[in-house]
């Protein structure tokens, strides 16, 4: 009898089916998505009967959406999203619910009660502290130029109305203009140069990531105007802005972890069996040229 019992357990574990994670990003077109994704691949690496797998929309919405629908009929265990658009992605949200199937955001959420766990940064909070920051900087009286995060998400939405709920309470502040850039070097580079070059005065750019804050200096300088002359914040806190806060370019950034190996954490317990919190708050920090160099960029 106990020799049976060996061979079906034996058995039962060479068939078992292995559990699957799924990571419906973005855009790995962007640093700081890369990195979340390593980062989740690197927790989850060497765990038996554990399978990654992600897959890359490129910034397209509707792809990020047909991915988590691909998952839903894979009949993946988790599935791990970063939505791009917070209003959308509730519809399919929905879908994985009713097919029985755990959905963690990370660091983007929707407009629903729809998943099993949410894990961010306060992206509201950052947008007061760069408000009261670039204030404080300005001796509260000055111009804003705004670069814009991706206006669909939800970092978007609370960086943005933190921020604007904030620099409301200074008169002599005012938002000269505010452009969409989606945290893409590139595109802040090629927004900065236009409203440089339209005559558009600023003393101050809260840009809503790193990435912009970085392409923001860069055409400023093919622009020959010096960026320390400017009051810059970023979102992040990537080497590249630690980097300029030394170098006096970058005024501050907000350290903005991935969420990756949390999101990993998550999926690992809800696989367990395990009761997981319905909403996590990563801690954000305030970095300046005071604390620069005791804080560890995020990648």
């Amino acid at each position: 009898m106990k020799i049976v019992l060996t061979f079906l357990l034996i058995v039962s574990f060479l068939f078992a089916k292995e559990k699957v994670i799924a990571f419906a990003q973005d855009t790995m077109g962007n640093h700081w998505r890369v990195a979340q994704v390593k980062q989740m691949q690197e927790a989850l690496s060497g765990i038996d009967g554990v399978k990654f797998i992600y897959k890359d929309a490129g910034g397209n919405t509707a792809l990020q959406i047909s991915h988590i629908e691909e998952f839903i009929t894979q009949k993946v265990d988790v599935i791990v999203t970063s939505p791009r658009d917070s209003t959308l992605t509730t519809l399919v949200a929905k879908k994985a619910k009713d097919a029985g199937i755990p959905l963690v955001l990370i660091s983007r959420g929707i407009e629903s009660e729809d998943y099993t766990s949410f894990i961010r940064p306060d992206n509201y909070a950052i947008g007061v502290s760069a408000a009261e920051f670039i204030a404080k900087e300005l001796n509260e009286k000055g111009n804003v130029f705004v670069l814009q995060h991706i206006p669909t998400t939800t970092p978007a939405i609370g960086r943005t109305d933190g921020f604007y709920d904030t620099i409301k309470k200074y008169p002599n502040i005012k938002v000269v203009d505010m452009q969409v850039a989606e945290s893409l070097r590139a595109k802040a580079i090629l927004k900065t140069e236009e409203a440089v070059s339209n005559g558009l005065k600023f003393d101050a750019i809260y840009a809503q990531s790193d990435s912009m804050a970085v392409g923001a200096i860069m055409a400023l300088e093919m622009k020959k105007i010096d960026p320390s002359k400017i009051v810059i914040t970023g979102i992040d806190y990537i080497s590249d802005a630690q980097k300029l806060i030394v170098d006096g370019k970058l005024r501050a950034t907000y350290l903005y972890p991935t969420g990756g190996s949390e999101g990993a954490k998550i999926a690992l317990d809800i696989l367990d069996g395990k009761k997981v919190p319905k909403n996590i708050i990563i801690p954000s920090i305030e970095i300046t040229k005071e604390n620069v160099n005791s804080v560890k960029p995020i990648f």
